[in-house]
């Protein structure tokens, strides 16, 4: 299987933590979206999408990034995201799921997305930053398993 993870990440480098994870378990290519030849997309059987989250969605630029990208009827690709707050929480904006936003552009590109993964990470975004960020033990190794049992599933 040749796969593809595109990631986007920005502070802590929660998120590429998870895509290299990723990368490694499906023998893939860890990427960011300027690093994408657009016109290659359809030689990948798999592709990953993941940021952090800001503001209840996916960063800007992945959510730009997927907006340029063709027509893929069909293709196979999960969405993944990492937050310091849990999915559901606190995301109106959303409606309570932090992939909805990407998720819904990806469909009307005519991906077929098979599933989403997210998980909690250092957060010093805001008035965290006063307390020394929040979640300071997330991305552990129990983490990192559960990332690479999504992934063989």
């Amino acid at each position: 299987m040749k796969a593809l993870i595109i990631y986007i990440s920005i502070h802590h480098g929660n998120t590429k933590k998870i895509g290299k994870a990723m990368a490694d378990v499906l023998g893939g290519e860890l990427v960011r979206p300027g690093e994408v030849n657009i016109n290659k997309l359809s030689e990948y059987d798999l592709i990953g999408f993941g940021s952090g989250v800001y503001f209840g969605k996916h960063h800007r630029s992945l959510l730009n990034f997927v907006d340029e990208l063709p027509v893929l009827k069909d293709k196979k690709v999960f969405i993944f995201s990492t937050s310091g707050m849990r999915n559901g929480i606190l995301q109106f904006r959303s409606g309570g799921n932090f992939n909805r936003p990407v998720k819904e552009k990806m469909l009307g590109k005519g991906f077929d997305i098979i599933r989403e993964f997210s998980c909690r990470g250092l957060n010093t975004y805001g008035p965290f930053k006063l307390i020394g960020g929040i979640n300071r033990k997330r991305l552990n190794e129990e983490s990192l398993k559960k990332t690479r049992r999504f992934v063989r599933e």
